[in-house]
């Protein structure tokens, strides 16, 4: 049987390796390295990096491979969420057990240790490229996927349109393409760069690019049920804060129970996507189980 927390832990240490290494290739141990340190090796499952190294295994390919694109996306990630817990957004004091970079170091730190790490990782993509000539254009495409997924057609959108929401009523359709773009439009960048990168078939990019799009809104109504009801001291942050800011969630909108029923509709649907694939791609199967059951 497939042990998911295992193959967590050995990815997640291999990917800090690469984190670590790129962080330590300059000398310099200012204040802006340590920030930037401070988030990005702050812990966490590192979801999305190990999900394009699942899927790079999924069409028999290498984590190697991918291992720098995985990186990317994740100081891509976590730059979002230092940004995201700047007062001028969400004003969130805890972020996975420990102070955000805004309280740790100071506001204007924070801003540019997210802003240090956002070109940080394209200066890792692009690196990759320019020292294997033979691969530039395939990375060249992996740098567009990446960049509208994180710019104003993807991420960016989604948080705009989630500031824009406090205290307004949101319908299904439109918390659905808020999270797609918040959430979901990274996740499914993750998926699709592994699977580029090794060259897999047109459609078996299709149908991860469904598993990806339902794994990525189960990943926030997950969200919006543990803000509901999760345990600040296991999700290492608060509660409730959906309700104080009077945003639209889906528990708020559908309630907690029908809420999980669409989460284990969304991960059902994910796994009916993967159903042409081999035993490779069990990680990728796993982790949308773990996504239905996650409490952090």
């Amino acid at each position: 049987m497939f042990d998911l927390n295992s193959y967590l832990v050995s990815k997640s240490n291999y990917i800090n390796t690469f984190l670590n290494k790129l962080l330590e290739e300059t000398k310099n141990s200012s204040r802006i390295i340590s920030a930037m340190k401070y988030s990005l090796m702050a812990g966490g499952k590192r979801i999305r990096p190990v999900l394009c190294i699942a899927a790079a295994e999924a069409v028999n390919g290498k984590g190697d491979n991918v291992l720098p694109a995985a990186c990317a996306i994740e100081m891509i990630h976590t730059y979002s969420l230092i940004h995201d817990d700047l007062p001028a957004i969400d004003n969130d004091i805890l972020r996975r057990g420990k102070p955000t970079s805004h309280i740790a170091f100071d506001e204007a730190t924070a801003v540019l240790a997210g802003d240090a790490l956002l070109t940080l990782a394209f200066q890792t993509l692009s690196s990759i490229g320019l020292k294997n000539k033979d691969n530039a254009l395939k990375w060249l495409s992996i740098i567009n996927i990446i960049s509208r997924a994180a710019g104003y057609k993807g991420m960016i959108e989604g948080q705009m349109r989630d500031i824009a929401s406090e205290n307004v009523l949101l319908n299904l359709n439109e918390l659905e393409k808020m999270h797609s773009l918040k959430t979901g439009a990274l996740i499914e960048a993750s998926v699709c760069c592994g699977a580029i990168i090794e060259d897999s078939s047109p459609d078996q990019i299709d149908c991860l690019k469904i598993y990806a799009k339902n794994i990525g809104l189960a990943f926030q109504v997950t969200d919006d049920i543990l803000n509901v009801e999760g345990d600040p001291k296991i999700m290492g942050k608060a509660a409730g804060t959906d309700k104080t800011r009077k945003k639209s969630t889906y528990p708020s909108i559908m309630g907690i129970s029908e809420s999980r029923k669409f989460v284990e509709t969304l991960a059902d649907n994910a796994l009916q996507a993967l159903s042409e694939f081999d035993n490779k791609s069990d990680p990728l199967r796993a982790i949308a189980g773990y996504i239905v059951k996650r409490k952090k």
